[in-house]
């Protein structure tokens, strides 16, 4: 699957009855509800690196992608809209772009 695919299947279950589908379910929450469930997978993920379990970071991680993805659509924000930031910011060192925030 890729992350194009899985953002297509979110913003399908958008329009789904919340009954048949978590992630229905979770934006019909809101995209506080939204925020709320990703900042508890980063939490998760965080705790699994530390940990030092690749099979469970591994795991986390699918979350924490999952949920940032269901967050970004329930604000409307296409996942390529990150990518234009990513690519933008590939241009500037780290350094240079955190001083410009």
């Amino acid at each position: 699957m890729t992350l194009q695919t899985l953002e297509q299947t979110i913003i399908a279950r958008k329009s789904a009855d919340p009954s048949s589908s978590w992630t229905a379910k979770l934006l019909a929450k809101g995209p506080e509800k939204c925020a709320e469930k990703f900042g508890e997978e980063a939490i998760e993920a965080i705790i699994e690196a530390v940990k030092g379990d690749r099979q469970a970071l591994t795991s986390e991680a699918a979350d924490v992608i999952y949920h940032l993805m269901v967050m970004l659509a329930s604000r409307d924000i296409a996942f390529n809209d990150v990518i234009d930031e990513l690519s933008r910011r590939s241009s500037i060192s780290g350094i240079d772009e955190k001083s410009r925030r």
